[in-house]
């Protein structure tokens, strides 16, 4: 089985106990959380994946962890599940499986904004409101500084990027002129 199939195995296991214990964003922001841990911390991950590390010290590990971050019984439960398995390595794909599944369910759409200035709430809002209305679903906007832009913004939803700044224009203008 492929990593990816392992993790949407997964992502789709504990998104259905967290539909049925209505906890479904709880459970996103508490896998994020451990997610991101086990990214800056290189030392902690490679100690759980660690095959000859014994399993009992993994688990004491992984609930002083889950203590330290308030996390819930359930997420504590699946993370020694994954622990028990061998497949605690798969937890950043699954987080990102699981991010988009939960989205899915609760019809939320998320989109990346690169800009080459900070922009003004105004047009934050505007740009907002108008994703909202060509998708019909609730959109979360994260916002990025790129000043290689020049200037526009990219707007990125949905694996679709959506290319109107000044860069990608005189690049175009460019591959023209150079064409004849």
């Amino acid at each position: 089985m492929s990593n990816n199939a392992i993790a949407i195995r997964y992502a789709k296991a504990l998104l259905n106990i967290a539909r049925d214990e209505e906890r479904v964003e709880q459970y996103a922001e508490e896998l994020a959380v451990v997610a991101e841990l086990l990214k800056r911390e290189d030392l902690l991950r490679l100690l759980l994946d660690s095959p000859t590390f014994p399993l009992e010290k993994k688990t004491a590990i992984m609930q002083d962890i889950a203590a330290k971050l308030e996390l819930g019984s359930g997420m504590g439960k699946f993370l020694d599940l994954l622990l028990q398995k061998g497949r605690i390595i798969y937890l950043p794909q699954i987080n990102a499986n699981y991010r988009k599944f939960a989205d899915e369910l609760s019809g939320v759409v998320r989109a990346r904004i690169r800009a080459a200035h900070d922009l003004a709430d105004e047009r934050i809002s505007a740009i907002k409101e108008g994703l909202e209305k060509q998708t019909g679903k609730q959109v979360v906007l994260s916002l990025e500084t790129d000043q290689s832009l020049i200037g526009g913004l990219q707007a990125e939803m949905g694996g679709k990027l959506f290319d109107g700044s000044v860069k990608t224009q005189l690049k175009r203008i460019a591959d023209t002129l150079a064409k004849g």
